[in-house]
């Protein structure tokens, strides 16, 4: 998208949690968790742990390199790793990235990441919550006319309205609790998801790890089996799917022909001065509709080849923070064109 667009349909927060930056920091956490806890276990020096350790807190590693490496590795860990190894050097360099491969690290810092963006998540939520308590305690008794099938139905209270809208809120806040607890989860499984290196210690180090992160253990193999992020994705469409139903309701609320809302910081035309767009419930809609389309994606990329897939993976990374961008953002034009609102219905 352009520059102009970035406002409208960027999350510059949500952005600081899952862009470069954050990404890099995130899998160096991992790295570092590995190596504690594979020391705490047993399986590296105490001498190597503390090496890692102090070059790891203060590892900056070269992103050009990176970038071009990833061109030809498809992933970025390798390069990441050749780097670390270099600046901890012999003889402990051999301790760094112990048992682990690729996918565990990206999908661990993937879970490290979901964390905060599930945390801002939750915070929005909770505040659209209140607006809509706010609404309805306003507004909700003032009449308005029930509408099936975009035809005039029967006489109802704007509570009625706002109380499907609400509903649609609270259950999607209600479900991030199993979107969490599925999603925020250790994989360190080795190369073929045999976790081979570990021996009879994987529990004790996964364990470990995850205490270090705070994330859980999952009591499966999250490398070929991606449902989790499947139903990662549907929440995220589900919730867009809920703010994009407020949004068309208050469009078509806006209609001259109605003027059942009133909103403040509404657009302008270029052409039509008179016009009063409601840009940020258009906006709803559209972003509803984006993450639809991209669930189907997210449903193609489940077909994961024996032990891994690099195009199923891939897949994942091109449509996954598209989604959670959109859904950032979707919160963000909902909690404003919800403080816009100045009347709903008539006072009688």
């Amino acid at each position: 998208m352009t520059g102009f667009l970035d406002l409208l349909l960027k999350d510059e927060a949500l952005e600081a949690l899952i862009g470069t930056d954050a990404d890099v920091t995130a899998m160096i956490s991992v790295e570092l968790a590995l190596a504690k806890a594979t020391f705490a276990c047993g399986l590296i020096g105490e001498n190597a742990a503390r090496e890692i350790a102090t070059v790891g807190h203060g590892f900056k590693p070269d992103l050009a390199r990176l970038n071009e490496a990833t061109l030809k590795d498809g992933v970025v860990v390798p390069e990441l790793v050749r780097q670390l190894k270099a600046r901890v050097g012999a003889p402990h360099d051999g301790s760094v990235h112990f048992g682990a491969t690729s996918q565990d690290i990206i999908d661990t810092a993937l879970a490290v990441r979901l964390c905060a963006v599930f945390e801002l998540f939750d915070s929005r939520l909770k505040a659209l919550l209140t607006s809509l308590d706010h609404l309805s305690a306003s507004f909700g008794d003032n009449p308005l006319m029930g509408r099936t099938r975009m035809q005039a139905a029967i006489p109802i209270k704007v509570s009625d309205r706002i109380a499907v809208w609400r509903g649609l809120i609270e259950r999607m806040h209600v479900a991030l609790g199993d979107v969490r607890s599925h999603n925020l989860i250790v994989s360190l499984a080795g190369p073929a998801g045999t976790s081979e290196k570990f021996g009879d210690k994987i529990g004790e180090v996964r364990h470990a790890m995850a205490a270090l992160l705070h994330l859980s253990m999952p009591d499966y193999v999250p490398h070929a089996a991606r449902d989790r992020i499947a139903a990662l994705g549907n929440w995220l469409s589900q919730v867009t799917g809920a703010l994009g139903k407020i949004g068309q309701d208050i469009a078509l609320m806006a209609q001259n022909e109605f003027a059942e809302i009133s909103l403040s910081g509404t657009g302008g035309s270029s052409a039509m001065t008179h016009k009063q767009n409601p840009v940020r419930a258009e906006v709803l809609v559209a972003l509803a509709r984006y993450n639809a389309v991209q669930v189907s994606g997210l449903h193609q990329a489940l077909v994961h080849e024996q032990e891994r897939s690099g195009s199923g993976w891939t897949l994942e990374w091109m449509i996954l923070p598209g989604m959670l961008n959109a859904t950032g953002t979707a919160l963000i034009h909902a909690e404003a064109l919800l403080g816009s609102v100045r009347r709903i219905g008539s006072a009688g």
